[in-house]
């Protein structure tokens, strides 16, 4: 009988335990979702015009995307002119230190782009950026 009592306790000691794998996958998880919140995008690709004078900058919080037929997106989404005031008014309010970056496709009219940043400083934001391309060499 003796016997038969030691090789049970022995069968119950021999699990693994799962409390630090699920620690990880957890710590994981939290890293994953605070990184892609950070990521932004205009919704678009754009072909940017290039510069020689072009410089990496980071800080942009707020991206503008402007197509070759005049479109408008932000946020992943089309938007009338008409709209960016509001929707930059509601991100000054919510964030008062963002800043813009307009992204105008290369083959885009320049009066949508003045319009843009017209409406994007008279929802309150003075720092607006326009992206470029650097010349390649």
């Amino acid at each position: 009988m003796q016997s038969r009592r030691h090789s049970e306790s022995e069968s119950d000691e021999t699990g693994i335990d799962l409390a630090p794998m699920l620690d990880f996958v957890l710590n994981l998880l939290i890293f994953f979702i605070i990184t892609t919140s950070f990521i932004k995008e205009a919704g678009i690709t754009v072909n940017k015009q290039q510069a020689l004078t072009a410089e990496s900058k980071e800080s942009g919080n707020i991206l503008i995307a402007i197509r070759p037929n005049g479109d408008i997106w932000m946020e992943k989404r089309r938007v009338d002119i008409r709209e960016v005031r509001q929707v930059i008014e509601r991100f000054h309010i919510e964030r008062a230190e963002d800043t813009v970056v307009i992204i105008a496709d290369k083959e885009s009219q320049t009066n949508v782009l003045t319009q843009v940043m017209d409406q994007v400083k008279l929802g309150g934001i003075s720092e607006v950026s326009i992206a470029t391309a650097p010349v390649p060499g």
